[in-house]
């Protein structure tokens, strides 16, 4: 499964770990701010307190366990060029090896990515073009660019319980 949430809500309604690829990264992790070379840690256990008048965060603030500089959350946010990648990009590479392991034999079904933070959209537009299928489903936006696809615009849940009914048959 892939995403652009950063708020672990896949793994809190009880999907694998292994199984999300958050692209853009995790709320639930940190990483230096300094770019020290520590790995990426989770944030278990770290709450910042924030002022409700200024609406900004009071010390003490997390720091990174290798350089002891200031952390932050380890998530992709417009402009960023200091995102540390490297959490995600195990699974970004495990999953490209995977589509082309079963090219011509898979279905990819996006559900709900849109236009305006297209990357969960390119990655299912990429794999659908090696797989040879992409269903998108969308409300708002479901056009395929290219003709490579099928786009539903419909909700997700009744469009997946027709989708199941219509395989089981």
């Amino acid at each position: 499964m892939v995403t652009s949430n950063v708020d672990g809500q896949f793994q809190k309604a009880g999907f694998a770990e292994e199984s999300i690829l958050e692209v853009h990264g995790s709320i639930h992790h940190l990483q230096c701010l300094r770019g020290c070379g520590h790995p990426v840690w989770p944030a278990d256990g770290v709450e910042v307190d924030v002022d409700p008048v200024s609406m900004r965060a009071r010390e003490p603030l997390p720091s990174c366990p290798g350089c002891g500089g200031l952390a932050r959350p380890n998530i992709l946010m417009f402009g960023d060029r200091s995102w540390d990648p490297s959490h995600c990009g195990p699974r970004v590479e495990a999953l490209q090896a995977w589509v082309r392991e079963h090219r011509g034999g898979l279905a990819v079904v996006e559900i709900g990515a849109g236009t305006a933070v297209p990357t969960v959209r390119r990655q299912a537009e990429l794999a659908g073009a090696a797989t040879g299928a992409l269903v998108r489903i969308n409300v708002r936006e479901p056009q395929v660019r290219h003709g490579r696809g099928v786009g539903i615009p419909a909700p997700a849940a009744a469009t997946l319980r027709t989708l199941d009914a219509l395989l089981s048959v």
